[in-house]
């Protein structure tokens, strides 16, 4: 059944927010700290395994820089921020809204950037067993768990995130195989890298990245591949 991993990844978001939001206040500050911590070292390490795939460390860069400047034109790290604070007020309106609105956004990205978004959609459009979103939602579930008893119930509104992002990828899952090339997918999934790898450092609170803004990023990677590698093989 065509969308059945969507909407298991979302459930398993659900899920394991549920169990953040009942276990969240019976967890020491100091072991949530901790997990939290673990979390962004582990998604500092997948980033890096995508990230040294790449043919050419030019292109993720020019996509990440190219990438990053449409996303701040067009306020989208604003927007998502503007989500979550909508969210919290229609739905959890005696939450503290920066930690909703840090919850949302964090969980949102981690869950929907990343390799087996991607892998995952085009899998789940052909209708076979979504063996990749099964695998994804358990990890997802996990850590909407941690996450939301770090952060508050705001890491489980992410949910819906996951259910337009991977949905939408899912229904274009097919024409999506066709256009991407393995080169495109590779160079893309190495961008998405950096962008997994900047959430690990959020994480462990090193930095603030405006994540939100390198979304447009994994668009350009494969344009850049298709301009210029594919007819000219300058980037080969």
């Amino acid at each position: 059944m065509r969308g059945l991993g969507t909407v298991i990844n979302t459930a398993t978001v659900v899920l394991g927010g549920g169990c953040g939001v009942f276990f969240g206040r019976k967890i020491p500050s100091r072991v949530k700290d901790l997990v939290v911590q673990t979390i962004g070292l582990v998604t500092i390490g997948l980033g890096l395994s995508d990230v040294l795939k790449t043919h050419n460390m030019v292109i993720p860069l020019v996509a990440l820089v190219a990438g990053g400047i449409a996303g701040e034109l067009l306020h989208i790290e604003d927007g998502l921020q503007r989500v979550g604070s909508s969210l919290q007020r229609r739905f959890a309106a005696g939450a503290d809204e920066s930690s909703f609105v840090r919850g949302f956004v964090t969980a949102s990205l981690l869950f929907c950037v990343g390799p087996l978004t991607i892998l995952g959609a085009l899998e789940d459009a052909s209708g076979k067993t979504p063996q990749l979103y099964i695998i994804k939602g358990t990890l997802d579930g996990f850590m909407s768990m941690i996450l939301t008893a770090a952060h508050g119930i705001g890491a489980a509104f992410s949910a819906l995130s996951v259910f337009v992002v991977q949905g939408g990828l899912t229904l274009a899952g097919t024409s999506l195989d066709a256009v991407l090339t393995e080169r495109m997918q590779t160079e893309m999934f190495a961008t998405g890298g950096f962008a997994v790898l900047a959430i690990g450092l959020n994480l462990l609170q090193l930095t603030k990245i405006r994540l939100g803004s390198l979304i447009p990023s994994l668009v350009v990677a494969p344009i850049i591949v298709w301009v210029f590698a594919v007819p000219s093989g300058l980037l080969h």
